[in-house]
């Protein structure tokens, strides 16, 4: 199945959480923090979003910051993705 975003949203797969610590210590998973750094996969074509035109600035690819409990969790394929509007997303990391 494949998603096409409408809208201002955008299709968003969250990357892994870090394994070990900047010193090398392992974590165990209850004490991984959730991660906030997503991969985009669909972007919604934009246009008028409650009487306002938006542009889409964000492109399939691009690495991105996301508010931690923002968006609507789905499962695709056994893939788990969130889908979020373009106002949720705090940054583009480059």
């Amino acid at each position: 199945m494949k998603l096409k975003p409408l809208a201002d949203r955008v299709i968003i797969k969250m990357t892994e959480a870090e394994e070990t610590t900047k010193s090398g210590i392992v974590l165990s998973s209850s004490a991984k923090e959730k991660p906030q750094v997503a991969e985009v996969l669909a972007v919604g074509p934009g246009g008028l979003v409650d009487g306002k035109e938006v542009e889409m600035t964000v492109k399939v690819g691009d690495k991105i910051i996301t508010s931690k409990y923002s968006g609507t969790e789905v499962k695709v394929d056994g893939e788990d993705l969130i889908i979020v509007r373009q106002a949720d997303i705090l940054a583009i990391v480059e």
